[in-house]
């Protein structure tokens, strides 16, 4: 699995980044350039059950983030940025998803700024 960033001329971060669920039904963001703890890397705190809702409950899931609005893309809202002793990164929410309500809160941790090099105010997707 290749792992793209694109960048247009308006500064746009574009990430096309993979998922995958255990046995166990713990999510795991496929990430090979990240050095750090590999325990990072589980979808917890309401992001398991965001990739749980666009996986349409399949066990992997393939996903285009960007901090910019795309052609027929979904997003997340950043709540607040949660402090660095709590994991860091940011509490988001998914009002709604493929036109329903959802009102999902879930925490993208700290490698939310690895993979855009800041903690976006919105975070666009769509399943690939």
């Amino acid at each position: 699995m290749s792992i793209s960033i694109k960048v247009d001329l308006k500064n746009m971060i574009q990430r096309n980044l993979a998922f995958n669920k255990t046995e166990k039904g713990e999510w795991w963001l496929v990430l090979p350039e990240w050095k750090g703890d590999p325990e990072d890397l589980q979808m917890i705190e309401g992001a398991d059950l965001w990739l749980d809702l666009v996986s349409g409950q399949h066990s992997s899931v393939k996903l285009t983030l960007s901090d910019t609005s795309f052609e027929e893309s979904e997003n997340l809202s950043l709540i607040r940025i949660r402090e660095e002793n709590f994991g860091g990164g940011g509490i988001y929410f998914l009002e709604n998803y493929q036109n329903k309500k959802v009102h999902l809160k879930l925490w993208l941790c700290y490698i939310t700024e690895f993979v855009f090099g800041k903690i976006p105010q919105k975070i666009y997707f769509k399943v690939v």
